[in-house]
């Protein structure tokens, strides 16, 4: 497994460690993770704490040129937020681990020229449906349902 999704997948299992859910992120830019966060959500009752954003929020502020050259690595399709903070970062590419749980706005990010790859990684699903099938009302939350 490449080296960079494993360590967003170590991101989900923190949060899963921690009470929150298990979808971690880590960003790449120069084969090298400048951020790297998981779901806070429930750790910090935060409303925008999502693997995604607190991969941002770690990376610190970064030159424009810096999020045109990286990659991002979610285990989970991401959502409409985060999306929005990959288009406005100019993040050129984003691979997913899994989109069977939740598809994200994939096509929104596709259409404005990001490359998403999705892995169907075997780990990923497992991750979010174990916890989906024990705690699906702080999923339903995390997904605004």
């Amino acid at each position: 497994m490449d080296v960079f999704m494993q360590a967003a997948i170590e991101e989900a299992r923190l949060g899963l460690a921690q009470g929150g859910i298990p979808i971690g992120c880590v960003i790449v830019h120069n084969e090298r993770i400048i951020g790297r966060g998981h779901n806070r959500r429930v750790q910090k009752g935060s409303a925008i704490l999502h693997g995604e954003m607190d991969a941002f929020e770690n990376a610190g502020r970064q030159p424009a040129k810096v999020y045109a050259e990286s990659v991002l690595y979610t285990t989970l399709s991401p959502c409409a937020m985060c999306s929005g903070a990959i288009l406005l970062y100019g993040i050129p590419r984003i691979i997913v681990g899994e989109n069977r749980s939740f598809v994200g706005e994939e096509a929104l990010l596709r259409s404005r020229g990001v490359q998403v790859d999705v892995l169907q990684n075997a780990e990923c699903i497992e991750l979010m449906r174990a916890f989906i099938a024990a705690r699906p009302e702080v999923w339903n939350e995390d997904i605004g349902v």
